[in-house]
């Protein structure tokens, strides 16, 4: 055997335990990607909603103008739910700890929205009620689909 076939081969010699890793690293890798997507659409849905209500355009035409209605929410929700943790891969299969950490990622995220918002989409203070109406609902949003999607992995984990 030539020294780089033994370079080759020693880089792929599995040990004990390796293919666990790569498996929890896949799976950890697929419960990121389906959270940040849900609470993608999740924002989405509030802005499309929210721009129905107000009778501004919400078809397939207006899509960009709903992504933009929605950026300041997710923008906000990204950056404080990473860092309050509300992406950690314990949180998936208990129902209750993604309940209640993503409440508090929201909440904690809700005043940064309603600054950029104001920055970026009204130049202005959001009113008061709506600022409640994004709180209440957006929140209500991300827990009708992370709570189901935490309690569906939890009796996965069962069986």
């Amino acid at each position: 055997m030539t020294a780089r076939e033994e370079t080759n081969n020693a880089a792929t010699v599995e040990k004990p335990g390796d293919a666990d890793t790569t498996v929890r690293e896949r799976s950890a890798s697929r419960h990121i990607v389906v959270l940040v997507s849900g609470d993608l659409l999740a924002f989405l849905a509030f802005a499309a909603i929210g721009r129905g209500s107000h009778g501004e355009a919400t078809g397939l035409a207006a899509i960009p103008q709903v992504i933009l209605t929605a950026a300041p929410f997710a923008i906000a929700w990204f950056i404080v739910a990473s860092l309050v943790g509300a992406y950690r891969g314990e949180l998936v299969a208990h129902p209750r700890k993604m309940a209640l950490r993503t409440i508090l990622a929201w909440v904690l995220s809700w005043p940064v929205s309603m600054v950029l918002r104001g920055l970026f989409v009204d130049h202005a203070v959001p009113p008061l009620i709506f600022a409640l109406i994004a709180l209440v609902v957006n929140a209500a949003f991300l827990l009708l689909w992370r709570w189901p999607y935490a309690l569906n992995n939890s009796l996965k984990k069962r069986r």
